[in-house]
């Protein structure tokens, strides 16, 4: 069998049975915001399927896979923390989700881990390009694609850290986060994961089919706009902060660090 489809199988063999256990617990201790967790790691557990079986030059493949495992591991470490702290309570998107597939939300979750390991899969369609391309040197392209891809980690790093921060202060309970990047920004976290994955798109431009790496960055793009992303995670910051949160709002971009409305 063809590595171009080994590597997702075998992948998502892997990620699916950790999906699975996952939602066993999630059963048991009635908190589906564990999945967030798991999502995070499940890239570490690709890099390392693709760093033991892809057969691409070694020096790309080493260089795919300790991104895509320091990316994975600094995501799930800040999921662990802020999902592990409040076990005994869901949050609230996921309450929401509760609520509304009862009465059959248990399987309809079942389902849904079974769709995030999925794209877990679908997410890492670069990496897998990446990894087996048998070209001996990276290209020009390839540095500044993994260069952009650091720097966007540490982006998305920086921007949980003063989150976490800021929710640490019993003085800041209630109100809603505008400090650094989150001055200038109501989703400084999510802008940064959208570039990060245009980032892995030009580390996989010059690699065979590369191109099909697009993909990636429009559905991570879709994902953050309209689905998952900011609709949720607003709805829930106005159900639970108010009028705080539309002020916020009106004062703020929707996305791009750098920009403060007037």
């Amino acid at each position: 069998m063809s590595q171009a489809f080994q590597l997702p199988l075998i992948s998502f063999a892997v990620v699916s049975a950790i999906m699975i256990f996952t939602w066993i617990i999630a059963y048991k201790i009635k908190n589906a915001g564990i999945v967030d967790i798991l999502w995070a790691f499940n890239f570490l557990f690709i890099a390392f399927v693709i760093w033991l079986l892809a057969d691409g030059a070694s020096t790309r493949k080493n260089l795919v896979c300790f991104l895509a495992g320091l990316w994975s591991i600094r995501l799930g470490i800040y999921l662990l923390i802020r999902v592990g702290s409040h076990l005994n309570k869901e949050e609230g998107r996921y309450q929401q989700l509760r609520s509304e597939w009862a009465p059959n939300a248990n399987l309809k979750f079942f389902i849904f881990f079974q769709m995030q390991a999925l794209s877990n899969v679908f997410l890492a369609i670069p990496f897998f390009i990446i990894a087996i391309n048998p070209a001996p040197t990276l290209s020009i392209i390839e540095y500044i694609g993994a260069a952009f891809w650091l720097l966007f980690i540490i982006g998305e790093g920086l921007s949980d850290y003063q989150l976490q921060q800021f929710k640490k202060k019993s003085a800041n309970k209630g109100k809603v986060c505008n400090t650094g990047f989150w001055n200038y920004s109501r989703h400084p976290n999510y802008f940064f994961q959208f570039m990060l994955w245009i980032a892995v798109f030009i580390l996989a431009l010059p690699s065979p089919y590369g191109w099909i790496s697009i993909i990636c960055p429009i559905v991570i793009g879709l994902l953050i706009f309209k689905v998952t992303g900011i609709p949720m995670t607003e709805e829930q910051s106005i159900r639970s902060k108010g009028d705080l949160y539309k002020e916020y709002q009106r004062t703020t971009s929707v996305f791009i660090p750098w920009f403060k409305k007037i």
